[in-house]
C-alpha cells in the first residue's frame, strides 16, 4: 500500500471524534525510560554486546542470555511477555523496519518534554529542560481524576523525582509517589510498610533523583492490589540510566526485568473481578536513543533518539501484533488516546493532539 495513501487513511479518521466502548472501565499506563525500538524488535545488538567498554566484561552472559541468529527468537529472549502474551492479544507499533514509525512530536528529544507530551498531548516549545518547574498544562491522568468515575481512583508511581513536578501533583490532586517518596495512603498493609522502609534504607545510585525499579514497581503492585485505583501509571527507568553509564548488559537485564513485570501485572489484571477483561494496557518509552557509538545518550543533536514505539493491550480492541504497514504517529496522540480508551474526551486548554482510538479499533 502507497505510503502517503495510509498516511491519508490515518489522518481522515483520526479528524472523527469516536469513543471506545465502555467495557474498558480501568487503564494502567507504563513507561520504561529511554528504552529503543531496535532492542525491542530486534533484541540484543550484537555489535554493542561484543565491545569490552559497554559489556560490563561479561560477552558470554549477553549471548548465554539473549542471544539467537534468528531475530524472533533472539527479541522473545529479551521481551517473552511482549512476543509471547502481548503481540498475540494487542497491538504493537514503532518498528520501523516496515516503516511503521511512531516519534516524538517535541524537538528536544529527552525526558521531561517527552513525558509532558505523553500525558498532555502538547509538545510545547517551551517546556525544554529536565529541571522545568511544575507543568503549566493539564495532564490527562489529572483530567481523568476531575472525571465522576475516576475521581479520587488515580495515582501514578514513579522512579524519578522529576514527576512531581511533570505531573504537576500540587496542582492534579491525584497521588504521585516519585523516587524516595513513600506511600502514604492509609491505613497501610504490612507489605506497604516494608516496602517504604526498605525504600528509605535502599542504595542510592543515583543520589535521591532515583531510585531502583524494584520499589517503584513493587509500591505500585501493592498499592493495586489493597486500594483498586481505576488509573494507574507506573514509570520505570532503569533502562535509560543503565545505558546512561554504558552498561549494556544492566541496560538489557532491566528490559527483561521490565517485561517479567508486565507479565505479573497482566496476569493480576486478568485474575482479578473488576480488572479482568475491563482494563486497557498502554506501555511506551519517552524517547529514542542514538545507534552505535551513541546508543548510550539521547537529545536533539543525536540522530534517532526522536524514535519511539508503543504498544496496546485492551478488551474490545482488534488484535493486530506488530504492525508492518508503513505509517507515522507521533507521541503527542497518546494522552487523548487514553482517554478516549476510558470513554472520554481529553479537552484541555491547551492544544492536543487527536486521538488513534479510530486505529486502534479499525479491523
Amino acid at each position: 500500500m502507497n505510503h502517503l495513501f495510509v498516511n491519508f487513511f490515518i489522518l481522515l479518521f483520526l479528524s472523527t471524534p469516536v469513543t471506545a466502548q465502555q467495557k474498558i472501565t480501568n487503564l494502567i499506563v507504563v513507561t520504561t525510560d529511554g528504552f529503543r525500538w531496535q532492542e525491542l524488535f530486534g533484541g540484543m545488538d550484537s555489535s554493542i554486546a561484543i565491545q569490552k567498554e559497554y559489556n560490563q566484561g561479561d560477552s558470554s552472559f549477553l549471548f548465554k542470555s539473549y542471544w539467537d541468529k534468528d531475530v524472533q527468537a533472539r527479541r522473545q529472549l529479551l521481551m517473552p511477555f511482549f512476543w509471547n502474551t502481548l503481540a498475540k492479544n494487542g497491538q504493537i507499533y514503532g518498528n520501523r523496519s516496515y516503516g511503521a514509525n511512531v516519534n516524538t512530536a517535541n524537538k528536544y528529544w529527552f525526558s521531561y518534554p517527552g513525558y509532558n507530551e505523553i500525558f498532555t498531548g502538547y509538545p510545547d516549545t517551551l517546556i525544554n529542560s529536565n529541571q522545568y518547574p511544575p507543568n503549566p498544562h493539564q495532564n490527562v491522568l489529572e483530567f481523568l481524576n476531575h472525571q465522576p468515575a475516576f475521581k479520587g481512583k488515580v495515582i501514578a508511581f514513579t522512579a524519578w523525582e522529576a514527576f512531581n513536578r511533570i505531573l504537576n501533583e500540587g496542582r492534579s490532586r491525584f497521588p504521585v509517589i516519585a523516587a524516595f517518596d513513600t506511600t502514604n495512603t492509609k491505613p497501610l498493609s504490612v507489605q506497604q510498610q516494608l516496602i517504604n522502609n526498605m525504600l528509605l534504607g535502599s542504595y542510592k545510585p543515583w543520589n535521591e533523583d532515583e531510585c531502583l525499579d524494584v520499589f517503584t514497581h513493587f509500591a505500585a503492585m501493592e498499592y493495586l492490589r489493597k486500594a483498586k485505583p481505576k488509573v494507574l501509571y507506573i514509570s520505570y527507568g532503569e533502562t535509560d540510566e543503565w545505558a546512561h553509564a554504558g552498561r549494556y548488559r544492566d541496560y538489557l537485564n532491566a528490559a527483561h526485568q521490565v517485561d517479567q513485570w508486565l507479565n505479573d501485572l497482566w496476569s493480576f489484571v486478568q485474575t482479578t473481578p473488576g480488572y479482568k477483561d475491563q482494563t486497557a494496557l498502554l506501555i511506551t518509552t519517552d524517547h529514542g536513543r542514538g545507534i552505535n557509538k551513541e546508543w548510550t545518550t539521547h537529545g536533539s543533536k543525536i540522530k534517532g533518539a526522536d524514535e519511539i514505539w508503543f504498544a496496546v493491550l485492551a478488551p474490545g480492541l482488534p488484535v493486530k501484533g506488530e504492525i508492518k504497514l508503513p505509517l507515522q504517529l507521533y507521541q503527542q496522540q497518546l494522552a487523548h488516546t487514553m482517554a478516549n480508551l476510558l470513554g472520554e474526551e481529553f479537552k484541555p486548554k491547551h492544544p492536543v493532539a487527536g486521538s488513534l482510538i479510530t486505529l486502534l479499533k479499525a479491523h
